[in-house]
C-alpha cells in the first residue's frame, strides 16, 4: 500500500477509480483547501485505505513545502502513489476539471448578463456541514501527527503565532528546523534560521513579488505566462493570490477593474474545487474559451511539475532521521494552520441556530454513523437550495 509501481503494474481499474474519486471530490469539495484535504482523508484513508494516515500526513507536509494550490497538489500526489505517472495526471486533472467547467459556465453568464448567479443560499447550508467535516478530519489527522508532548507544544505555538499574523511558510520551516534542533540534528555552525529565512523570504512575501514591470498588451501568450509565473511562486492563502492579481492585472496592465477582480475571486471561493480556478474566470472574461483554457493550464501546470519532481522523494524522507524530524515539525505545523483556518471558517459559517444545528448533526453522522462526507455536503446543498427558493 502506498508504493509506486512502474507503468506495467498500473491497471485501468486503478486509473478509473482515481478518476471517479477525484471527479466526485472536484464536484462537491466546497470550503477551501482545509475542507478538500478533510474530504480526501475520508475517501482515501478511511474508506478506501489507499494510504495509511501517516503516509497521508507525509504527503500533506511535502505539499506545504512547494508553491501552488495545496489541495490540488494533494490530489496529484495521491494519484502518483496510487497509479504512477498516469495516475498523477488523472487524479489532478479530474480534481480540477469539474470546478473549471463550472467556473467557465459562470463566466459565460457573467459576460452575457453582467452579474453573478445567486449561490448564497446553497453556501449558507453547505458551510456548516464543511466545518463538521474539517473538524472531524483535523481531529483524526492530529492524533497521528502529534506523537510527543514536544510536537503538541509546537502545534500550540504555531496556532498562537498564526493568530498573531505570522506568515504560514515561515511557521512551517521554523517548526521543522526547531524539531530538528530539539532532536540534536541542527549544528548552529552549519545551518541557522537566518539562512533559511533569507532563502525563502521571496516566497514568504509573495504579495510583494513583482512578476513584470512593463505595461503588457493583452494576448493569450502573455496571459499564459502571467498565470504560469503565479502558479510557480505562489505560497499562502487566497489573499496572497488576490495581491498578485491586483498588482498586475488591475494596477499595472489595466486588464481588469477592481470590481471585476473581486467578482473573479468570489467565483473561485463559492464554487467547489480549487480556489485557483479564479484564473479560469479571468481567462474567459478576457479571452473567451481560449483564454479560460490557457489561464487554467498556466496556473495549474507548475503543480503537476513540482509534484512530479518531489513525489518520488517523499517515501524516502522517513529513512533519514534528519528529514524525518523536519517533516514531523512541518506536519504538526500544518495541523496548527488547519486549526486556525477551521476557527476562522467557523466564525463566518456558524451564524445562527440552524447553522449550528447543521454542523452538530453533520458531526454526529460522521462520527457515530460514519456517513460519507460527500452525501453530507450534497444534503447541505439541497437544504440551502430549498431555503433560497422560499
Amino acid at each position: 500500500m502506498g508504493s509506486v509501481r512502474d507503468s506495467g503494474g498500473e491497471t485501468r481499474t486503478e486509473l478509473k477509480e482515481l478518476a471517479v474519486v477525484f471527479l466526485k471530490l472536484g464536484t462537491i469539495a466546497f470550503g477551501g483547501p482545509a475542507a478538500h484535504i478533510a474530504m480526501m482523508d475520508h475517501e482515501i484513508v478511511r474508506r478506501r485505505k489507499w494510504l495509511t494516515r501517516e503516509e497521508f500526513l507525509d504527503l500533506l507536509g511535502a505539499t506545504n513545502l512547494i508553491p501552488g494550490p495545496n489541495s490540488t497538489e494533494m490530489a496529484i500526489h495521491i494519484g502518483y502513489r496510487r497509479g504512477g505517472w498516469r495516475g498523477l495526471v488523472v487524479a489532478g486533472s479530474c480534481f480540477i476539471l469539474p470546478a473549471a467547467l463550472m467556473v467557465t459556465v459562470i463566466a459565460w453568464s457573467y459576460v452575457r448578463f453582467g452579474k453573478l448567479p445567486q449561490v448564497e443560499g446553497i453556501l449558507y447550508a453547505v458551510k456548516p456541514v464543511v466545518i463538521a467535516v474539517v473538524a472531524q478530519a483535523l481531529w483524526a489527522l492530529s492524533r497521528s501527527a502529534i506523537k510527543t508532548w514536544t510536537l503538541a507544544l509546537a502545534g500550540v505555538v504555531v496556532v498562537a503565532l498564526n493568530f498573531a499574523g505570522i506568515n504560514e511558510l515561515l511557521l512551517l520551516f521554523a517548526t521543522g528546523v526547531a524539531i530538528c534542533a530539539l532532536r540534536g540534528f541542527v549544528d548552529k555552525k552549519q545551518i541557522g534560521m537566518r539562512q533559511i529565512l533569507w532563502w525563502f523570504s521571496p516566497a514568504m512575501n509573495g504579495a510583494a513579488l513583482t512578476i513584470a514591470t512593463e505595461t503588457t498588451a493583452f494576448g493569450l501568450w502573455p496571459l499564459f505566462g502571467f498565470f504560469l509565473k503565479v502558479g510557480s511562486v505562489l505560497f499562502g492563502s487566497g489573499y496572497v493570490l488576490l495581491a498578485f492579481l491586483r498588482a498586475d492585472l488591475v494596477e499595472r496592465w489595466h486588464w481588469l477593474t477592481e470590481s471585476q477582480l473581486i467578482d473573479a475571486i468570489a467565483v473561485g471561493q463559492v464554487t467547489p474545487g480549487p480556489v485557483f480556478t479564479t484564473a479560469t474566470f479571468i481567462g474567459y472574461f478576457l479571452g473567451g474559451l481560449p483564454g479560460a483554457l490557457v489561464a487554467t493550464l498556466g496556473i495549474f501546470l507548475p503543480a503537476f511539475l513540482f509534484v512530479a519532481i518531489s513525489g518520488p522523494l517523499v517515501p524516502r524522507m522517513r529513512q533519514s532521521p534528519v528529514v524525518a524530524a523536519f517533516l514531523d515539525g512541518v506536519v504538526v505545523a500544518s495541523m496548527g494552520l488547519m486549526t486556525v483556518v477551521t476557527w476562522q471558517l467557523a466564525g463566518s459559517a456558524l451564524v445562527d441556530p440552524l447553522t449550528l444545528l447543521l454542523a452538530a448533526l453533520s458531526g454526529l453522522l460522521l462520527i457515530r454513523f460514519k456517513i460519507n462526507s460527500v452525501w453530507l455536503v450534497l444534503g447541505g446543498a439541497v437544504i440551502g437550495l430549498i431555503i433560497s427558493v422560499k
